[in-house]
């Protein structure tokens, strides 16, 4: 039986049982050829759902907080929710979400918190614009297909802050950074929302 590729609505429904990032999650199903089952076990063998035991649990405490960029034209907002009023009054959480803010301010492709958090009609437009370029016209359409969904990939990548590689240490990824903070104080972490503000810009 030929396999075929995890679809999006496959990824997203693994990501939302492990906490996983999406290109993880792909990667997981494509080693288990389609099998969720088998996905978890690949994610927790590699050790990728360390807080996995935590998602789910009610995030009603946090903060939102601000960080305005040195010259006073980018700023950003954000909110981050944890379990506990003791935990999102901690110094480390603070600095915990500040960071975040920062890691915001410094990316500017980003506009979703993970890429789970894109609506469909932008996957279908993105996908519709890259189908559609000129360099593609004249190449065999299964090879057409697998360009464009590398292509739409990464631009998701670049629009998803979960995927960014961490400002203070880019061998790691802002899903790391989160989860291993999770892991640090026993809670867990949800990255609510954010707003990125640069001056003159609608």
């Amino acid at each position: 039986m030929t396999y075929t590729q995890p679809t999006i609505p496959q990824i997203k429904a693994l990501r939302e049982k492990t906490g996983a990032g999406m290109m993880l999650c792909k990667e997981a199903l494509e080693a288990s050829h389609g099998d969720e089952a088998g996905a978890i076990t690949w994610l927790r063998q590699k050790g990728i759902v360390l807080a996995d035991g935590k998602i789910g649990r009610t995030t009603l405490e946090g903060t939102v907080s601000s960080y305005i960029h040195t010259g006073g034209k980018i700023g950003v907002l954000i909110e981050v929710n944890c379990e506990t009023d003791f935990v999102a009054k901690s110094e480390p959480f603070q600095e915990f979400v500040r960071t975040l803010a920062m890691q915001v301010a410094a990316c500017p492709s980003v506009s979703y918190v993970s890429i789970s958090d894109i609506p469909e009609s932008i996957i279908l437009d993105e996908t519709r614009i890259e189908m559609g370029k000129e360099d593609l016209a004249k190449k065999p359409e299964a090879m057409r297909s697998r360009i464009v969904e590398g292509r739409v990939a990464k631009r998701f990548k670049e629009m998803s802050l979960m995927d960014q590689p961490y400002i203070k240490d880019s061998t790691m990824a802002i899903e790391t950074y989160v989860k291993n903070f999770a892991a640090t104080v026993g809670e867990n972490i949800v990255v609510k929302r954010f707003a990125r503000f640069v001056l003159g810009n609608s």
